[in-house]
């Protein structure tokens, strides 16, 4: 992450709140539809933007156990991106990058058998993304409100995120 370039590190900030429906559905992935349905609210995302997934899973941390909230057969129930959503995102919308609270892409029923499909998309778009995000929940969702910001360091990315994360190492 220490060859991205600035342009890519100062982006328009776009927080979609989907915590409701977390609260309600630990295996939700985010769709199309709920996209369109903020920018129905909000307006278009912005080409050059970064969406973050707002699910207050982070409030969860630092709790391994209750991050990855397993059943009794051991599958994992977290939220996740669809491939759809993603691909809506970067090829359509052009964004630069997105991110979320949990610790993957992919919802938890997919990375319980290994299937980290959706971070190798994002991966493979030549684009980034972080995980792990905090504090989305003191982001307003309105693109007009803020921008996140990333500084770095040779191998390691420290990002205080302007009221998106405390801070994290990527």
């Amino acid at each position: 992450m220490d060859q991205i370039g600035l342009k890519e590190m100062v982006l328009r900030l776009v927080v979609v709140d989907v915590h409701d429906d977390v609260a309600k559905n630990p295996d939700y992935t985010l769709s199309i539809a709920r996209l369109k349905k903020w920018e129905r609210e909000h307006g278009e995302i912005p080409a050059g933007a970064f969406v973050a997934m707002r699910t207050d899973w982070s409030k969860r941390w630092p709790d391994a156990v209750k991050m990855e909230n397993k059943d009794a057969s051991g599958v994992a129930h977290y939220p996740g991106w669809s491939l759809p959503a993603l691909k809506y995102l970067y090829e359509e919308r052009k964004i630069t990058a997105s991110g979320h609270e949990t610790t993957d892409t992919d919802p938890g029923i997919a990375t319980t058998k290994n299937d980290y499909s959706l971070e190798t998309y994002v991966l493979s778009t030549n684009h980034y993304q972080i995980e792990l995000l905090t504090n989305l929940d003191q982001v307003p969702e309105s693109r007009r409100h803020r921008r996140g910001q990333f500084s770095k360091t040779k191998r390691r990315l420290r990002i205080p995120c302007a009221g998106v994360c405390n801070s994290a190492l990527v």
